[in-house]
């Protein structure tokens, strides 16, 4: 049964309503009678291919690791099973893992003080995901495995699937990575015990992990309570304690003191005028002068400093964001609606998180501190087949810094995933849905810091967009004309860090063309002026109010894998760039001008600048395959507005952010190497973590699985 709102349409189970499949009764989806026949179809088709391949069907236990001497002929076991080894971890498997960490605990002590900042899937190795979708996942696709002498051993079921957690342990100030083996994961939905096996356990010196929303919720509440803060407070004419917004912000790493030994933030405060006004805009009016340092580990105030008295920015009466409030101004009441219906539905099919849409297909993924991952993406090609285009495509980290160099904006710099976590702070689009048309969601499931789990429901949007022209043509000649439109299928999810929005978007055009975007949204992070003053480092926008200058770094990273299969590694880089002819026998007339390739050998070769002179763009190539017209298969990146770092090379954020200095960085796949700054970039005193490490090796890109 489904049921429509102004901007999306969700599904409301009643008894006797139908979903796709079984096991996605627990998701948002909406089936019309049209795609229940489609759907059905497809499954009795699945049966029958199931069926037709039992005859050949030998099993085994184990996973084979990938051979050319496995035993002569086809031996499979084609068994659709409910969980696919990329599919996020489960509510269940969350507990799992978390009560199975918690009983490995070597004391009382020890377990009292876990906390828990991320529980995520351990992804298996390349080949058992392909291993997977040829014979235990429809739409069961056996060309995904490369071809071996004697044809593949195939076991009866895939390995039991691990979850990685991140442990903080608050007593002792210790970080920790465990693996946890889950298996029997519904005895716990029973009321059994947890059947989850400790794999490894190790901890991890000199670090700190993500903050988590508990603790700024208790250091809000800790500076609040603190005398001097409140006299402090008290000067400025705020009493009302309900009225201040204490933001706690990583400390960064400038010296010694801010080393990992201690759990640190310095919060940013503000306050809002008027507490029956939730909604209020309170960033707009920042308390300036007042220095702390919190210990976030025992929550207790370390340094505290009334350094200078500036007023408060006046009261803006376009301060209030709620529609309809009084604002200076009155809401837009001409715009007409606009409906947008698919009274078909829609044109993608989903199974699980296996999405297919117009030759495209791909898995959804979602982690606290990545947010969406897309996996697995391929392009159905006619008589080709499903041509892989990348395995793991997402954004693993981002860098904010500012560009005023006073207190306290110099100390800015906040890499948003690494410290906080994109995914975690993502948005349930229940709340406030922002998409239109007919739509697919799916939740994400999270550990809190003390081990319970959350879902963030409708979290990730899929959803058809008209997407303008496509192609036309007229022909002067016979007046006739010819146009097709554009369809892209986009996969979403907002988060919120503090003040800011962010919209991660991924993009899969008709045309083959893979876009992703962000936009940028939500409330700036300000600063208060004395009356008269401006600021060189940052625009006036208000009476007493500045926004100070800062930059924005996405990092995407893009595990490519174009026309290979897993095990394959035959893909290179090449770089493009237009070069004008020299004048001579080959331009005489000074018009000449063409396309220069070069391969990118290695990864010190490999560190590379956009240059819009030049149109510079690179290819990821298949040395191996070909096109109709006899050229290597590829897929160009091409990139959008960009710049490098606007700061002195001795900018201290720099010391955590080297992968800034330049715009492109190309490596061979390795396992562990996924953060560009480190996995931990909360307070790490090393400098060029991450990537501009992993390139020293100077590894080879000459056919090789290309991540850029």
């Amino acid at each position: 049964m489904a049921t429509t709102s102004d901007c999306c349409i969700n599904n409301t189970k009643k008894p006797g309503s139908t979903t796709t499949t079984a096991h996605l009764a627990d998701q948002d989806w909406i089936v019309t009678n049209t795609n229940t026949n489609l759907n059905k179809q497809l499954e009795q088709q699945q049966q029958k291919k199931a069926s037709a391949m039992a005859t050949f069907i030998t099993p085994v236990e184990s996973i084979p690791e990938p051979s050319s001497t496995n035993p002569p002929g086809l031996q499979i076991m084609m068994r659709a099973q409910s969980t696919h080894p990329l599919d996020p971890l489960s509510a269940t498997e969350i507990s799992v893992a978390v009560a199975t960490v918690r009983a490995a605990g070597a004391t009382p002590e020890v377990r009292d003080g876990m906390r828990f900042i991320e529980v995520v899937l351990l992804e298996p190795d390349k080949h058992v995901v392909a291993l997977a979708d040829a014979y235990f996942f429809p739409p069961f696709q056996p060309s995904l495995l490369p071809k071996t002498k004697g044809g593949a051993v195939i076991p009866s079921k895939l390995p039991p699937r691990r979850a990685r957690l991140v442990v903080y342990n608050k007593k002792c100030n210790e970080t920790s990575i465990w693996i946890v083996e889950l298996t029997e994961v519904h005895a716990a939905t029973r009321g059994g015990h947890h059947r989850g096996n400790v794999i490894s356990s190790q901890i991890v010196p000199d670090v700190q992990p993500p903050m988590d929303a508990v603790e700024y919720a208790e250091c809000e509440a800790v500076v609040k309570d603190f005398p001097p803060f409140r006299e402090a407070m008290k000067k400025r004419g705020i009493e009302d304690m309900d009225l201040v917004m204490v933001d706690p912000w990583c400390v960064g790493y400038y010296s010694d003191s801010d080393a990992p030994s201690r759990r640190l933030a310095k919060p940013l405060i503000f306050c809002r005028t008027d507490s029956d006004c939730p909604m209020e805009n309170g960033y707009a009016r920042p308390v300036e002068g007042i220095y702390l340092v919190v210990d976030m580990q025992n929550m207790v105030v370390l340094e505290f400093e009334d350094r200078k008295l500036v007023p408060l920015p006046p009261i803006d009466p376009l301060r209030n964001y709620t529609s309809g409030e009084t604002r200076g101004g009155v809401d837009r009441s001409d715009v007409k609606p606009l409906q947008i219906i698919q009274p078909e539905g829609p044109s993608f099919r989903v199974h699980g998180h296996f999405v297919e849409w117009q030759k495209w297909n791909f898995r959804i993924g979602f982690t606290p501190k990545e947010g969406l991952i897309i996996y697995s993406v391929a392009y159905t090609d006619g008589s080709r087949g499903r041509r892989p285009v990348a395995h793991r495509l997402s954004f693993v980290e981002m860098v904010v810094p500012y560009g005023d160099p006073n207190e306290p904006h110099y100390r800015k710099n906040a890499f948003d995933a690494g410290e906080d976590g994109l995914g975690k702070n993502a948005h349930s689009l229940k709340i406030g849905c922002d998409c239109l048309g007919y739509i697919k969601y799916f939740d994400a499931h999270f550990t809190n810091f003390t081990g319970g789990v959350e879902t963030t429901e409708n979290c990730v949007c899929l959803h058809e967009e008209d997407h303008g022209m496509l192609w036309k043509h007229q022909d002067w000649r016979t007046g006739l004309s010819e146009v097709r439109r554009s369809r892209r299928l986009t996969v979403s999810f907002v988060c919120t860090i503090a003040n800011y929005e962010y919209g991660f978007f991924w993009h899969f055009y008709q045309d083959g063309t893979i876009e992703a975007e962000v936009k940028l949204t939500g409330i700036l992070s300000l600063g208060a002026l004395q009356p008269g003053e401006s600021r060189k480092y940052g625009t006036t926008i208000a009476p007493g109010l500045y926004a100070p200058v800062h930059q924005h770094f996405f990092v995407a990273r893009m595990d490519m894998a174009v026309d290979s299969k897993p095990g394959e590694t035959f893909n290179q880089v090449v770089e493009v760039n237009v070069k004008v002819e020299e004048p001579g026998k080959n331009n005489v007339h000074n018009n000449a001008f063409y396309a220069e390739e070069e391969l990118l050998t290695s990864e010190l070769d490999a560190m590379r600048d956009c240059s819009p002179l030049t149109a510079r763009h690179w290819i990821v190539r298949n040395t191996r395959t070909v096109n109709r017209t006899g050229q290597l298969t590829g897929y160009k990146l091409v990139p959008g507005s960009n710049c490098l770092p606007l700061a002195g090379s001795e900018a201290k954020f720099l010391r955590r952010a080297t992968f800034l200095k330049h715009n492109l960085w190309v490596t061979p796949y390795a396992p562990g190497e996924m953060y560009p700054g480190g996995e931990f970039p909360n307070q790490n005193p090393r400098v060029g973590e991450g990537l501009s490490t992993w390139v020293k090796q100077n590894r080879s890109l000459e056919e090789t699985n290309i991540v850029l």
